[in-house]
Protein backbone atom coordinates (compact mmCIF):
# COMPACT_ATOMS: atom_id res chain seq x y z
CA UNK A 1 0.00 0.00 0.00
CA UNK A 2 1.41 3.15 -1.21
CA UNK A 3 1.70 5.44 2.22
CA UNK A 4 -0.15 8.91 2.27
CA UNK A 5 1.73 12.07 1.82
CA UNK A 6 -0.41 13.00 5.53
CA UNK A 7 -1.09 11.31 8.37
CA UNK A 8 -3.59 12.95 10.56
CA UNK A 9 -3.57 12.01 14.19
CA UNK A 10 -6.50 12.69 16.78
CA UNK A 11 -6.99 11.74 20.57
CA UNK A 12 -10.02 10.79 21.89
CA UNK A 13 -11.94 10.15 24.98
CA UNK A 14 -15.55 10.17 24.49
CA UNK A 15 -15.84 12.30 21.93
CA UNK A 16 -19.40 13.31 22.18
CA UNK A 17 -21.64 15.19 19.73
CA UNK A 18 -18.78 16.83 18.19
CA UNK A 19 -16.72 14.24 17.12
CA UNK A 20 -18.45 13.01 13.84
CA UNK A 21 -18.67 17.18 12.20
CA UNK A 22 -14.74 17.12 13.63
CA UNK A 23 -13.83 13.91 11.67
CA UNK A 24 -15.69 14.44 8.46
CA UNK A 25 -14.01 18.14 8.57
CA UNK A 26 -10.94 16.04 7.89
CA UNK A 27 -12.66 13.63 5.50
CA UNK A 28 -13.77 16.70 3.83
CA UNK A 29 -10.10 18.67 2.59
CA UNK A 30 -9.18 18.03 -1.35
CA UNK A 31 -6.41 18.08 -2.68
CA UNK A 32 -3.48 15.74 -0.98
CA UNK A 33 -3.23 12.37 0.04
CA UNK A 34 -3.89 11.48 3.76
CA UNK A 35 -4.89 8.88 6.15
CA UNK A 36 -6.61 9.72 9.41
CA UNK A 37 -5.44 7.73 12.26
CA UNK A 38 -7.82 8.21 15.31
CA UNK A 39 -6.77 6.94 18.71
CA UNK A 40 -9.46 5.94 20.85
CA UNK A 41 -8.09 6.67 24.75
CA UNK A 42 -10.62 4.31 26.34
CA UNK A 43 -14.17 5.38 25.16
CA UNK A 44 -16.88 4.17 27.61
CA UNK A 45 -19.52 6.77 25.26
CA UNK A 46 -20.61 5.89 21.97
CA UNK A 47 -17.30 6.51 20.11
CA UNK A 48 -16.03 3.13 19.34
CA UNK A 49 -19.17 2.82 17.24
CA UNK A 50 -18.87 6.02 15.54
CA UNK A 51 -14.98 5.14 14.85
CA UNK A 52 -15.66 1.15 13.28
CA UNK A 53 -18.67 3.06 11.10
CA UNK A 54 -16.73 5.75 9.62
CA UNK A 55 -13.50 2.68 9.08
CA UNK A 56 -16.20 0.76 7.25
CA UNK A 57 -17.10 3.82 4.88
CA UNK A 58 -13.92 5.36 4.32
CA UNK A 59 -10.06 3.79 3.84
CA UNK A 60 -8.70 6.40 5.11
CA UNK A 61 -9.66 6.39 8.97
CA UNK A 62 -7.59 4.17 11.14
CA UNK A 63 -9.11 3.38 14.20
CA UNK A 64 -6.75 2.42 17.20
CA UNK A 65 -7.96 1.49 20.45
CA UNK A 66 -6.04 1.60 24.00
CA UNK A 67 -6.81 1.50 27.43
CA UNK A 68 -7.06 4.92 29.17
CA UNK A 69 -3.76 7.03 29.53
CA UNK A 70 -4.86 10.89 28.78
CA UNK A 71 -3.92 12.72 25.63
CA UNK A 72 -0.32 12.05 25.66
CA UNK A 73 0.24 8.70 25.43
CA UNK A 74 -3.11 8.22 22.77
CA UNK A 75 -0.69 10.76 20.56
CA UNK A 76 2.61 8.72 20.96
CA UNK A 77 0.79 5.93 19.87
CA UNK A 78 -0.80 7.38 17.31
CA UNK A 79 2.22 9.30 15.97
CA UNK A 80 3.72 5.63 16.03
CA UNK A 81 1.43 4.43 13.40
CA UNK A 82 1.63 7.35 11.34
CA UNK A 83 2.81 6.50 7.39
CA UNK A 84 3.10 10.04 6.10
CA UNK A 85 5.73 11.85 5.50
CA UNK A 86 3.97 14.78 7.33
CA UNK A 87 1.96 14.48 10.73
CA UNK A 88 -0.48 16.76 10.81
CA UNK A 89 -2.68 17.28 14.52
CA UNK A 90 -6.33 17.86 14.73
CA UNK A 91 -8.32 17.47 17.93
CA UNK A 92 -11.19 15.54 18.34
CA UNK A 93 -14.34 18.64 18.82
CA UNK A 94 -12.27 21.25 16.05
CA UNK A 95 -12.70 21.75 12.43
CA UNK A 96 -9.93 21.48 10.04
CA UNK A 97 -11.17 24.01 7.87
CA UNK A 98 -10.82 23.71 3.83
CA UNK A 99 -7.76 24.13 2.13
CA UNK A 100 -5.96 23.08 5.82
CA UNK A 101 -3.76 19.97 4.72
CA UNK A 102 -3.51 20.95 1.22
CA UNK A 103 -1.29 24.13 2.15
CA UNK A 104 0.14 23.37 5.12
CA UNK A 105 1.66 20.41 3.20
CA UNK A 106 2.86 22.33 0.08
CA UNK A 107 4.43 24.88 2.43
CA UNK A 108 6.33 21.84 3.97
CA UNK A 109 6.85 20.60 0.32
CA UNK A 110 8.21 24.19 -0.99
CA UNK A 111 10.91 24.55 1.62
CA UNK A 112 12.80 22.02 3.19
CA UNK A 113 14.02 24.62 6.00
CA UNK A 114 10.76 24.34 7.67
CA UNK A 115 9.99 21.68 10.09
CA UNK A 116 6.84 22.81 11.80
CA UNK A 117 3.86 25.02 9.95
CA UNK A 118 0.82 26.50 11.35
CA UNK A 119 -2.28 28.54 10.72
CA UNK A 120 -4.47 31.46 11.85
CA UNK A 121 -7.10 30.35 14.05
CA UNK A 122 -10.04 30.94 15.47
CA UNK A 123 -12.01 30.11 19.31
CA UNK A 124 -15.65 29.03 19.60
CA UNK A 125 -17.22 28.80 22.74
CA UNK A 126 -19.88 26.08 23.79
CA UNK A 127 -22.78 28.01 21.97
CA UNK A 128 -20.39 28.58 18.85
CA UNK A 129 -19.56 31.99 19.91
CA UNK A 130 -16.67 33.65 18.66
CA UNK A 131 -14.17 33.92 21.39
CA UNK A 132 -10.98 34.64 19.81
CA UNK A 133 -9.16 35.48 16.00
CA UNK A 134 -5.59 34.45 16.35
CA UNK A 135 -3.05 35.93 14.02
CA UNK A 136 0.64 35.09 13.79
CA UNK A 137 3.48 36.34 11.54
CA UNK A 138 4.38 35.77 7.95
CA UNK A 139 8.12 35.62 8.45
CA UNK A 140 9.49 32.22 9.27
CA UNK A 141 12.57 33.72 11.07
CA UNK A 142 10.24 35.88 13.23
CA UNK A 143 7.72 33.22 13.91
CA UNK A 144 10.46 30.76 15.19
CA UNK A 145 12.36 33.45 17.17
CA UNK A 146 9.40 34.04 19.26
CA UNK A 147 8.22 30.29 19.65
CA UNK A 148 11.71 29.86 20.99
CA UNK A 149 12.51 33.30 22.82
CA UNK A 150 9.21 34.98 23.70
CA UNK A 151 6.62 32.35 24.31
CA UNK A 152 4.80 32.87 21.25
CA UNK A 153 3.75 29.63 19.45
CA UNK A 154 1.07 28.26 17.40
CA UNK A 155 -2.41 29.34 18.40
CA UNK A 156 -4.05 25.63 19.02
CA UNK A 157 -2.52 22.42 19.14
CA UNK A 158 -4.69 21.05 16.60
CA UNK A 159 -3.28 23.75 13.73
CA UNK A 160 -0.30 22.27 13.22
CA UNK A 161 1.52 19.76 10.59
CA UNK A 162 5.15 18.79 10.88
CA UNK A 163 8.25 16.37 9.71
CA UNK A 164 8.27 12.98 10.75
CA UNK A 165 11.58 12.75 10.42
CA UNK A 166 11.72 16.00 12.64
CA UNK A 167 8.98 14.29 15.31
CA UNK A 168 11.25 11.43 15.18
CA UNK A 169 14.80 12.78 15.15
CA UNK A 170 13.56 15.32 18.35
CA UNK A 171 12.32 12.26 20.23
CA UNK A 172 8.20 12.87 19.55
CA UNK A 173 6.15 13.69 22.45
CA UNK A 174 7.41 13.35 26.26
CA UNK A 175 4.81 11.72 28.44
CA UNK A 176 6.20 14.02 31.20
CA UNK A 177 4.19 16.61 30.10
CA UNK A 178 0.84 15.34 30.47
CA UNK A 179 -1.01 18.47 30.32
CA UNK A 180 1.67 20.86 27.65
CA UNK A 181 3.43 18.17 25.33
CA UNK A 182 2.52 20.15 22.65
CA UNK A 183 4.82 23.37 23.86
CA UNK A 184 7.68 20.88 24.63
CA UNK A 185 7.43 19.29 21.29
CA UNK A 186 7.30 22.98 19.57
CA UNK A 187 10.55 23.84 20.97
CA UNK A 188 12.68 20.84 20.58
CA UNK A 189 10.98 21.33 16.89
CA UNK A 190 12.37 25.20 16.60
CA UNK A 191 15.64 24.17 17.70
CA UNK A 192 15.98 21.60 14.38
CA UNK A 193 14.01 23.82 11.75
CA UNK A 194 11.88 26.77 11.26
CA UNK A 195 8.22 27.44 11.99
CA UNK A 196 5.59 29.29 9.23
CA UNK A 197 2.35 29.90 9.02
CA UNK A 198 -0.26 30.07 6.33
CA UNK A 199 -1.54 33.42 7.08
CA UNK A 200 -5.42 32.22 6.71
CA UNK A 201 -7.73 30.92 9.17
CA UNK A 202 -8.13 27.15 8.22
CA UNK A 203 -8.54 25.95 11.89
CA UNK A 204 -11.09 25.97 14.39
CA UNK A 205 -10.98 25.15 17.95
CA UNK A 206 -13.76 24.68 20.57
CA UNK A 207 -13.53 26.23 24.09
CA UNK A 208 -15.29 24.51 26.40
CA UNK A 209 -16.09 24.96 30.31
CA UNK A 210 -14.47 21.65 31.14
CA UNK A 211 -12.01 21.47 28.32
CA UNK A 212 -8.38 20.98 29.68
CA UNK A 213 -7.00 24.26 28.42
CA UNK A 214 -9.86 25.97 30.62
CA UNK A 215 -10.13 24.01 33.92
CA UNK A 216 -6.04 22.89 34.01
CA UNK A 217 -4.83 26.31 32.90
CA UNK A 218 -2.57 26.84 36.00
CA UNK A 219 -0.87 23.62 35.51
CA UNK A 220 -0.72 24.23 31.80
CA UNK A 221 1.23 27.34 32.48
CA UNK A 222 4.07 25.52 34.97
CA UNK A 223 4.11 22.95 32.50
CA UNK A 224 5.03 25.11 29.61
CA UNK A 225 7.31 27.21 32.45
CA UNK A 226 9.21 23.71 32.35
CA UNK A 227 8.98 23.17 28.90
CA UNK A 228 11.12 26.57 28.64
CA UNK A 229 13.46 25.51 31.60
CA UNK A 230 14.21 22.34 29.90
CA UNK A 231 15.11 24.57 26.55
CA UNK A 232 17.23 26.37 28.77
CA UNK A 233 19.18 23.01 29.85
CA UNK A 234 19.81 21.95 26.42
CA UNK A 235 20.85 25.20 25.38
CA UNK A 236 23.98 24.68 28.20
CA UNK A 237 24.52 21.49 27.80
CA UNK A 238 23.03 20.11 31.20
CA UNK A 239 20.45 17.20 31.76
CA UNK A 240 16.66 17.62 31.98
CA UNK A 241 16.16 14.66 34.62
CA UNK A 242 15.34 16.14 36.92
CA UNK A 243 13.00 18.83 34.79
CA UNK A 244 11.22 15.96 33.77
CA UNK A 245 10.59 14.43 36.98
CA UNK A 246 9.02 17.75 38.12
CA UNK A 247 6.90 17.84 34.80
CA UNK A 248 6.04 14.06 35.34
CA UNK A 249 3.97 14.71 39.18
CA UNK A 250 2.18 17.85 37.48
CA UNK A 251 -1.27 16.00 36.73
CA UNK A 252 -4.15 15.08 38.56
CA UNK A 253 -4.05 12.52 41.77
CA UNK A 254 0.10 13.10 41.66
CA UNK A 255 0.41 16.47 43.39
CA UNK A 256 -1.52 18.74 45.65
CA UNK A 257 -0.70 22.12 42.76
CA UNK A 258 -2.47 19.56 40.23
CA UNK A 259 -6.19 20.46 40.75
CA UNK A 260 -8.54 21.75 38.45
CA UNK A 261 -10.01 25.35 38.96
CA UNK A 262 -14.25 24.83 38.94
CA UNK A 263 -14.62 28.37 37.40
CA UNK A 264 -11.65 28.86 35.34
CA UNK A 265 -13.35 27.46 32.32
CA UNK A 266 -16.49 30.10 32.36
CA UNK A 267 -14.60 33.04 33.51
CA UNK A 268 -12.33 32.94 30.36
CA UNK A 269 -14.83 32.40 27.94
CA UNK A 270 -16.70 35.47 30.10
CA UNK A 271 -13.65 37.75 29.58
CA UNK A 272 -13.50 36.30 26.00
CA UNK A 273 -16.34 37.45 25.02
CA UNK A 274 -16.34 40.91 27.77
CA UNK A 275 -13.46 41.60 25.27
CA UNK A 276 -15.59 41.84 22.41
CA UNK A 277 -18.39 43.17 24.32
CA UNK A 278 -21.19 40.31 23.71
CA UNK A 279 -23.45 40.80 25.95
CA UNK A 280 -23.28 36.91 26.44
CA UNK A 281 -20.28 36.96 28.62
CA UNK A 282 -22.31 37.93 31.91
CA UNK A 283 -24.00 34.00 31.54
CA UNK A 284 -20.32 33.05 31.58
CA UNK A 285 -19.66 34.96 34.49
CA UNK A 286 -23.03 34.09 36.57
CA UNK A 287 -21.62 30.38 35.68
CA UNK A 288 -18.56 31.11 37.24
CA UNK A 289 -19.80 32.88 40.31
CA UNK A 290 -22.27 29.61 41.18
CA UNK A 291 -18.87 27.98 41.61
CA UNK A 292 -16.81 29.91 43.22
CA UNK A 293 -19.03 32.94 44.66
CA UNK A 294 -16.19 34.66 46.59
CA UNK A 295 -14.11 35.28 43.68
CA UNK A 296 -13.87 39.25 42.92
CA UNK A 297 -12.27 39.23 39.85
CA UNK A 298 -15.32 37.32 38.12
CA UNK A 299 -17.73 39.88 40.33
CA UNK A 300 -15.39 43.08 38.52
CA UNK A 301 -15.98 41.36 35.19
CA UNK A 302 -19.77 40.66 35.75
CA UNK A 303 -19.98 44.29 36.57
CA UNK A 304 -18.04 45.69 33.58
CA UNK A 305 -20.48 43.34 31.20
CA UNK A 306 -22.94 46.11 32.24
CA UNK A 307 -20.63 49.15 30.97
CA UNK A 308 -21.85 50.11 27.75
CA UNK A 309 -18.97 50.53 25.31
CA UNK A 310 -17.40 53.75 24.78
CA UNK A 311 -18.31 55.27 21.33
CA UNK A 312 -14.70 55.96 18.98
CA UNK A 313 -14.06 59.73 18.92
CA UNK A 314 -15.47 61.56 15.92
Amino acid sequence: MTAPLVSVVTGVYNGGPDLRPSLESVLDQRGVEFELIVVDDGSTDDTPALLDELARRDPRVRAVRQENQGLTRALIRGCAEARGEFIARHDGDDLSLPGRLERQARRLQGDPSLCLVSCWARARGPGDELLLEICRTAEPATATERLLNRYEGPPHHGSVMFRRSCYEHVGGYRAEFYFAQDSDLWLRLGEVGRLAYEQDFLYSFRVGEESISSRWRAVQHALGELAHECQAARRAERPEAELLRRAAVLRPGLAPRARPDPAAGAYFIGRCLLARRDPRARRYFRKALARRPWSLKVWVSLLQSFVPATAPAP
